[in-house]
């Protein structure tokens, strides 16, 4: 069984940098491919960046790309989503998603599409 908790989260001013890791508790975590989400107050989950099992390609929503760099350590069953120059839109909890169930891997990332989830942290932006 799949377990996963975030961390790293906190309270920063715009233009800060902040780093988040998630930690895998199971079976083959390199067999995972992995993913990071956020929800508002308010709003839907929705995608922030995805990784392959193997590291080698990642994807990332229009509004972090260029900010955020998402990588796997998979020697310490580890993801890490490195935050920089943070805006107080990214204020969220943001989740920690493994277990792609979904359909073609890259095309198009929806909570649904991930069968395991962390309980989230908090990450609060301030201007």
């Amino acid at each position: 069984q799949v377990q996963l908790l975030e961390s790293g989260g906190g309270l920063v001013q715009a233009g800060a940098s902040l780093g988040l890791s998630c930690a895998f508790s199971g079976r083959a975590f390199s067999s995972y491919h992995m993913a990071w989400f956020r929800q508002a107050p308010g709003k839907e989950r929705e995608f922030v960046a995805a990784i392959h099992r193997n590291g080698d390609n990642s994807y990332y929503t229009d509004s972090v790309k260029g900010r955020f760099t998402i990588s796997r350590d998979n020697a310490k069953d580890t993801m890490y989503l490195q935050m920089n120059n943070l805006k107080p839109e990214d204020t969220a909890v943001y989740y920690c998603a493994a277990n792609f169930v979904g359909g073609v891997w890259g095309r198009l990332f929806r909570p649904t599409d991930f069968a395991s989830w962390g309980r989230g942290t908090q990450v609060t932006v301030s201007s």
